[in-house]
C-alpha cells in the first residue's frame, strides 16, 4: 500500500521490504505515470534540493507535460520550471549527459512557443547542449533524437525566421539538413526502437525530403509498437492520417 508523504511499503514474503521514496518515484517514472513520477520527484527536492536524479528527470517531466497543455501561457510556466531545473541539474553536475539533454529539451520547447527571433537566437544553445550530452554519452538515444528536431527545424526555418537569422546573428547557425536530421533520428531508433515519436518525427523528416515510401514505413512502424507515454495515441493518429494523405 502507498504512505504518504515517504515511503511505499510492499510484502515480500513473510516480512515487510521499505521501497524508498527514490525508488517508488523511479518506478512511475520507467512507466510513463508521468504526473505522479512528478509529484514524487517534488517530494524528493523539497527534502534534498541539490538531488541530480530528481533535478533532471523533473525538469524533464515538465516539458513532457507542459507540451500536452493547450493554453500557450502554461506551456511558457512549465517550460520555464523545466528550464530553470535543468539549470540547477547543471549546477550539481555539468558533467553528464542527463543535465545537458533536459536543457536542450526544454530550451527546445520553449523555442517552438517563442518568437522568431527567440527561436533563432536559443537554436544556438540548444545545439550547444545536445552536442555537450552527446560528448558524455555516445549512446544518449534522447539526445540524438533532439539532434534531429534540432537539424529539422533549423533546416526548415521560415523566411521570417532565416531573416532574422541573417539581420540578427549573421546567417543560421550550423549546417543544418534534413538528411543529418533523419541520419540523427535513425540512429536514436537504433538506440531505443521503442518509442512511436522517434518513428513519428523520422516519418516527417522523410516527408519533407520528398520521401513517402519511407516516411510510411515510418509510419507504419510507430502503428507496431505498443503504447508506451501518454503521447502514443495522438502520435499514431497522425501517423495514420499522414499515410492516408500520402496514398491518396
Amino acid at each position: 500500500m502507498f504512505v504518504y508523504p515517504g515511503e511505499l511499503l510492499a510484502q515480500q514474503g513473510n516480512g515487510n521490504a521499505t521501497i524508498s521514496l527514490e525508488e517508488e518515484a523511479d518506478s512511475l517514472y520507467d512507466a510513463f505515470e508521468e504526473k505522479e513520477a512528478l509529484n514524487a520527484y517534488e517530494k524528493i527536492l523539497n527534502r534534498d534540493p541539490e538531488n541530480y536524479r530528481a533535478l533532471w528527470r523533473t525538469s524533464f517531466l515538465y516539458s513532457r507535460i507542459g507540451n500536452r497543455k493547450k493554453e500557450k501561457d502554461t506551456q511558457k510556466e512549465f517550460y520555464n520550471k523545466a528550464q530553470d531545473l535543468a539549470q540547477k541539474a547543471l549546477q550539481v553536475d555539468s558533467t553528464d549527459a542527463e543535465s545537458h539533454f533536459v536543457m536542450s529539451v526544454a530550451m527546445g520547447r520553449k523555442a517552438l512557443i517563442a518568437s522568431a527571433r527567440d527561436r533563432v537566437a536559443a537554436s544556438r544553445d540548444i545545439k550547444k547542449h545536445v552536442d555537450r550530452a552527446l560528448a558524455y554519452d555516445s549512446t544518449h538515444a534522447g539526445a540524438w533524437h533532439v539532434l534531429g528536431r534540432w537539424h529539422f527545424k533549423v533546416a526548415n526555418l521560415n523566411f521570417v525566421e532565416r531573416l532574422a537569422a541573417n539581420t540578427l546573428f549573421g546567417g543560421i547557425p550550423g549546417d543544418a539538413s534534413n538528411e543529418t536530421a533523419a541520419k540523427a533520428i535513425r540512429r536514436a531508433i537504433e538506440l531505443n526502437d521503442n518509442y512511436v515519436l522517434y518513428y513519428h518525427d523520422l516519418a516527417m523528416v522523410f516527408d519533407e525530403m520528398g520521401k513517402k515510401k519511407e516516411a510510411i514505413n515510418a509510419c507504419q512502424s510507430a502503428l507496431n509498437l505498443e503504447n508506451l507515454t501518454p503521447d502514443d495515441i495522438r502520435l499514431k493518429n497522425e501517423c495514420r492520417n499522414w499515410i492516408e494523405d500520402w496514398k491518396s
